[in-house]
């Protein structure tokens, strides 16, 4: 026997005959011995885990014991799992070891006091440090902790879920590694947890509704972080997605009320009753994980033929309903904005919502009674979130299709929400692209009506008809002016605000060649005082702006003086253009 096997040994009999002798304080000093020593082989930097691995397997051996007494096994159980599970990084013969020890200690100690022991330990290390193999064997036995629990469950997990999910999400967060096999240890042990609750649910015949509720948000929080740490790239996470799925059924979860938001909702709620107001907040995610768990659906037939349910059917009730289909809209958003889930996740997203709007067609009608605006906060999100797959995707194809489901869904709205919603869009948008994008939708929308309507226009003596449409108001020009005198002062920002510009010239140029053409004055762009507001206060500063940056430009000869010069063709052209335009009209007004 070595010295380091010889000096362990000592320390266990030390424990032993300290506890057996009742002596709390010498008991206390040789496990605190025992935890130091051990800490010390984990953080001893060598090329051989020997020393490890032979501790951990004399630990083992010592603790199955016949002849140990129990007093011994409770009092090494508190402190023990937190130094055997750092000695379990070390590799995979000492995790496995490590594994054994904490197991063990489950199944001879009280489950209400492993619990709190494992939660201890896994607090105690979970700040600032990610490895998965440290909270793995931790994980796993707090699953079946969970499932010797005699009594009031519901509180011994109400207490652990928030610390294990707060583990998940740090290890799984900014994951180096997506095929770790440490990391893939991990996520099936947090779905082995998931068992665990099923488990306890189905002993006590799913009548604890509050722990049904909890065992959903449980399974909705870490398919989302599962999905943002591993995404959907190999079978391994696909087959981990089949097992969370296969649990909907016990939680009472259904696709149509997932996608909507509906069973999150009622979850939460229930939850949120009495004191548990802040307990919830700890599933940050479980909206993301209701959208994702659909989506999975299309993403694997395994998950749908697991599931028995429907996912044609749900479509066809988005199509129909238009409510469920802006929940829905609101739900699928939390996709598109993380920052963290993969790109190949969000274009399913997008496939998902794209086939749901392609089915409504561009004919709603809508409820003049109704007050729409109590949908604008959740619509702008969505908007919002769509608008980040267009700017950010690398794919272009998934870029076009993003933008062809943003245009979808404008459609979906009625006219006042969706000027409503393009201008707080406008607004708010800090990219010269999004907002040409956007002044683009706008010009699209007035073209559509302007022939969709023909009857209404080209009758000079309905030069004062009110268009029933906002976008053939007075009010459509403020887009123009958003980017050609810019709220905070000055005229745009060039080259930066080129393609802002150029698109505020053609929805100007647009507005002004329809009015005049058709007799009409709906936008009173033909407005005297409008036309000379329009030279002085947008052309004109913005005439004398392209100049100063052109003939700056002409100084250099380097790319991106070219690239600038290039950029500014257009918008001169355009602009020349709308000059001689307000010009001409501005002789025959009155």
């Amino acid at each position: 026997m070595n010295t380091n096997s010889l000096r362990l040994q000592q320390t266990l009999a030390s424990c032993s005959q300290a506890i057996a002798d009742g002596d709390l304080k010498k008991s206390d000093e040789s496990i605190s011995t025992l935890v130091h020593y051990l800490d010390s082989v984990s953080s001893d930097e060598q090329l051989s885990d020997d020393p490890a691995f032979h501790a951990l397997s004399q630990i083992y051996h010592y603790l199955i014991s016949p002849s140990l007494d129990q007093a011994v096994v409770d009092a090494l159980a508190f402190e023990l799992p937190k130094a055997v599970a750092k000695l379990g990084c070390l590799s995979t013969r000492c995790f496995e070891n490590a594994e054994r020890i904490i197991n063990h200690f489950v199944k001879s100690c009280s489950p209400r006091d492993m619990v709190s022991i494992i939660c201890e330990a896994m607090t105690f290390s979970s700040d600032g440090f990610d490895d998965p193999s440290y909270f793995t064997p931790l994980l796993g036995a707090l699953a079946k902790a969970f499932e010797a629990l005699q009594r009031r469950p519901f509180e011994q997990v109400k207490a652990a879920l928030p610390v294990v999910l707060k583990v998940l999400e740090a290890v799984l967060s900014n994951p180096e590694d997506q095929n770790n096999t440490r990391l893939v240890d991990l996520c099936e042990k947090s779905i082995l947890i998931a068992h665990s609750l099923k488990a306890i649910c189905i002993k006590l015949d799913h009548k604890d509704k509050k722990l049904s509720a909890l065992f959903g948000l449980y399974v909705l929080q870490i398919t989302a972080l599962i999905s943002k740490g591993v995404g959907a790239q190999t079978s391994i996470w696909s087959s981990m997605m089949l097992q969370l799925s296969s649990f909907l059924h016990y939680c009472g979860l259904t696709y149509l009320d997932l996608v909507t938001g509906h069973d999150v909702d009622m979850a939460i709620s229930f939850l949120s009753q009495g004191d548990e107001d802040d307990f919830v907040s700890c599933f940050s995610y479980v909206g993301c994980g209701a959208a994702l768990t659909v989506l999975w659906v299309d993403l694997s037939n395994e998950v749908g033929d697991a599931t028995k349910q429907d996912l044609k059917a749900v479509k066809d009730e988005l199509v129909k309903n238009q409510t469920k289909r802006w929940e829905a809209l609101g739900v699928l958003k939390r996709i598109f904005a993380s920052i963290n889930l993969p790109w190949e996740l969000k274009r399913h997203a997008i496939d998902l919502l794209f086939c749901i709007m392609e089915g409504v067609g561009t004919q709603n009608e809508h409820d003049a009674s109704l007050d729409y605006s109590v949908n604008m906060p959740s619509l702008y999100a969505s908007l919002q979130a769509i608008q980040l797959v267009i700017v950010y995707a690398s794919d272009p194809l998934l870029r076009k299709k993003a933008f062809d489901t943003f245009k979808m869904v404008l459609a979906d709205l009625p006219p006042s929400l969706r000027f409503d919603l393009l201008m707080a869009l406008t607004r708010n948008s800090e990219l010269s692209s999004m907002i040409a994008i956007l002044l683009d939708c706008v010009r699209e929308q007035m073209y559509r009506e302007y022939h969709s309507k023909e009857n209404e226009f080209g009758n000079a003596e309905n030069n004062t008809l009110q268009h029933s449409s906002p976008f053939w108001t007075a009010k459509v020009l403020d887009f123009v002016e958003f980017v050609l005198k810019p709220p905070n002062g000055g005229p745009p920002v060039l080259p930066e605000f080129t393609d802002a510009v150029l698109s505020a010239l053609n929805l100007y140029r647009f507005i002004l060649i329809n009015e005049s053409s058709g007799n009409t004055s709906y936008t009173q762009v033909l407005t005297k005082n409008k036309l000379q507001k329009v030279l002085r206060e947008w052309l004109e500063p913005l005439r004398a702006l392209v100049a100063s940056v052109r003939a700056e430009n002409q100084k250099y000869n380097n790319q991106v003086a070219v690239d600038t010069l290039c950029g500014l063709y257009p918008v001169e052209f355009v602009l020349y253009r709308c000059i001689e335009l307000a010009e001409e009209n501005l002789k025959h007004s009155t």
